[in-house]
């Protein structure tokens, strides 16, 4: 990030990005983003500019607008991001191993 946050600063920031991004529920499952594996990677630049790559669990999702929107709000509770922008990524593909034990649980998978 910036030369005005230590490293230890910059992941604080990074984990209360992730905290913010577990209020976006996936619509269709009813579990968060986070739980379910979907947030890949936070990349954060020293202007505030935030980068989100996620993917979705299926190519063709028609919520990904809803999700991305939601994403949006979400960080806004996050003082030291300015801007946001939502990559999806495909690879590596998403699978139920990527999801929390929390989210197994609630959808009934081992």
């Amino acid at each position: 990030m910036s030369e005005n946050y230590t490293t230890e600063e910059v992941e604080e920031i990074k984990e209360r990005v992730l905290m913010a991004l577990e209020q976006v529920i996936d619509p269709e499952l009813g579990i968060d983003i986070v739980n379910l594996g979907l947030i890949y990677e936070v990349l954060l630049e020293e202007n505030g500019f935030c980068q989100v790559n996620m993917t979705l669990t299926t190519m063709g999702c028609p919520l990904a607008d809803v999700i991305t929107d939601e994403i949006h709000r979400a960080l806004k509770s996050v003082p030291e991001v300015t801007d946001i922008k939502v990559k999806l990524v495909w690879y590596p593909a998403w699978t139920t191993e990527r999801m929390s034990r929390y989210a197994r649980i609630a959808l009934g998978i081992r």
